[in-house]
């Protein structure tokens, strides 16, 4: 039985209960001291518990006084260690407190060290704890097991998060959030979905998303492009008192950008109360990333007339507004408001990237070139391969190596910086070097990253790959292309063979190469599975192709649609014939 407390005992822990300051605490200590009242263990926790959170010295030299810390002492330190810059203290305090005959160490105890574990990235440290979780027997423990499940999910383990979800004997809300997180941050973003999906259809009430649900559910909506489930996602928001919540509209505007919907974007935005510096960056950099770079303009302006101040991210959305649309002299100009300290930060290498793109799409090359070298910065490798994929464009072999050169030098060239020097070289039908720039991949094994489209209908995802044959509906998906394409050429549709790197023998075999590409099978399965009218939205891992942007174009008049396609920079707005980035991406 618990003894009860006494008089002075009570007023003693109401005043620590209601202490805030360390100077205040610290003089509880002195009182606590002169009247021995340090020794009840239920004092020293109340105590503890205030102290450590706010003054982690001064609780580690507390807690080295007591000569025999209980098991709620002990854990309260470890939590204290889990959330301070000192992890490592807190797995070491819960191995001596295992090495203790008495008292043993409890659920609890092992929550905090994994979190400790999580914070120091401690992988062996989290492994011991679970199989200690094992051996004690708390793998009943729900709140345990999420736990683990967040330490794995941590180091990319998704295939061991699950299996301890599987586990979990009574399965909330939370441990659900844990698990779609861990989807999310290891790229299983369809399983992210099929989560959401399964929540909805719990019978259980303990399981019904929340905000923190929603949030993750759009997060993975955003990065599939999946804008029907997005839009489940915003009607469940709203449908259950969650829409007024700040950081769910501003990932909801940020979703519909990234689907290519600026017009429920801007609905979302436009209803939003309360706005932020995040709401602002959000609608600026969806404006910028489906080529409206005069909206983007206006709406910084009118951020600025709100007396809201831009953040770095802000600024960032800006210059690629002005990149995406070619208002170099809009560009240049905020760049140049940037460097004088108007908006009291100094130009990052974000920063220096838009503008670099700026100028490559302007076909200013050299200056572009110049900029680089005369950074304040060491340019990384995304401000290289910026000025590469500008080279490629223009054809400019020349430059192109040199920008290799400077890749190769900071030790970062991808497989997709050879594939641009391969386009440039192809371009401009320098064979020779195709051949040459292949066997220094073979040799170095550079393998390219195979490209893949996604499309969503009717919430689901299908994603397809060149000459993909794995579709359930293949044989329809391959007719539909065949009679695309055959309407196409009657429009004057010619398949740009520039884009096939390989030295075929003859214009009929490039062409024949290029007509499986994974894109035109995503837009073939949109015109057989939708009504006409409908617009096509495809999501692309990889930077489209001139050919594949060419059938695009010519798909969105023949057939009177709009087609949208992200690849992985930007948006393509597809419709009459013409395309938003005006044929610079």
């Amino acid at each position: 039985m618990l003894k009860s407390m006494s008089s002075s005992e009570d007023h003693l822990v109401s005043l620590i209960v209601s202490s805030t300051g360390k100077s205040h605490l610290r003089q509880i200590h002195a009182v606590l001291l002169r009247t021995s009242l340090i020794r009840s263990s239920d004092v020293f926790h109340h105590f503890l518990s205030r102290l450590a959170p706010r003054d982690l010295d001064y609780s580690r030299h507390v807690f080295s006084q007591r000569s025999n810390p209980s098991v709620s002492h002990c854990n309260t330190m470890i939590r204290a260690f889990s959330v301070s810059e000192t992890p490592g203290e807190g797995f070491r305090l819960f191995r001596a407190l295992r090495r203790k005959t008495f008292p043993p160490a409890n659920p609890l105890s092992s929550s905090f060290a994994l979190k400790c574990c999580i914070k120091s990235g401690d992988l062996l440290g989290g492994l011991q704890i679970h199989g200690k979780i094992f051996s004690d027997g708390f793998l009943s423990d729900s709140l345990l097991l999420t736990t683990l499940m967040d330490f794995y999910s941590t180091y990319a383990n998704s295939a061991a998060a699950c299996k301890v979800f599987d586990e979990i004997p009574k399965r909330d809300t939370v441990s659900y959030n844990v698990l779609i997180s861990c989807f999310l941050r290891n790229k299983r973003t369809r399983d992210v979905l099929f989560l959401f999906d399964k929540m909805m259809k719990e019978v259980d009430g303990c399981v019904r998303p929340d905000g923190v649900t929603c949030l993750l559910a759009l997060q993975a909506c955003a990065s599939l492009g999946a804008l029907d489930f997005g839009t489940q996602v915003h009607e469940f928001i709203d449908g259950n008192g969650l829409g007024g919540a700040l950081n769910l509209n501003n990932t909801l505007v940020s979703m519909y950008s990234r689907c290519g919907s600026m017009d429920k974007a801007y609905e979302v935005f436009n209803r939003m109360r309360e706005r932020n510096v995040v709401s602002w960056t959000a609608m600026i950099t969806g404006l910028a990333m489906n080529g409206f770079g005069k909206e983007a303009i206006e709406a910084f302006e009118k951020m600025l007339k709100c007396g809201i101040f831009p953040q770095e991210h802000t600024l960032t959305g800006l210059l690629s507004a002005c990149s995406h649309s070619g208002l170099v002299h809009e560009g240049m100009m905020f760049f140049d408001r940037l460097k004088s300290g108007e908006f009291k930060m100094k130009p990052n290498l974000h920063h220096y990237g838009c503008i670099v793109d700026l100028l490559g799409r302007a076909r200013l090359l050299d200056k572009a070139y110049s900029l680089v070298q005369s950074m304040e910065m060491k340019p990384d490798s995304t401000i290289w391969r910026t000025l590469l994929g500008a080279c490629r464009v223009q054809g400019n072999v020349e430059l192109g190596e040199r920008v290799i050169s400077h890749l190769i030098e900071l030790k970062a060239e991808e497989a997709g910086d050879y594939v641009l020097l391969l386009n440039t070289y192809s371009s401009v039908g320098n064979w020779e070097k195709v051949t040459e720039l292949r066997s220094l991949m073979k040799e170095k094994r550079i393998h390219t990253k195979p490209g893949f489209s996604a499309m969503e209908v009717q919430g689901t995802v299908h994603e397809f790959i060149v000459d993909d044959v794995s579709h359930p509906r293949k044989e329809e998906i391959y007719k539909m292309l065949a009679e695309i394409n055959q309407q196409l050429k009657i429009a004057g549709y010619v398949a740009e063979v520039a884009s096939e790197l390989h030295n075929l023998d003859s214009v009929e075999e490039k062409g024949h190469a290029l007509t499986y590409h994974s894109e035109k099978l995503a837009i073939a399965f949109g015109i057989l599975m939708t009504p006409p009218g409908t617009t096509i939205r495809v999501t692309k891992n990889l930077r489209t192709c001139v050919d594949c942007h060419n059938f695009a174009k010519f798909v969105s008049r023949v057939y009177d649609r709009v087609v949208i396609v992200r690849d992985r920079s930007r948006f393509h707005h597809f419709k009459g014939g013409f395309c938003s980035c005006n044929d610079f991406w």
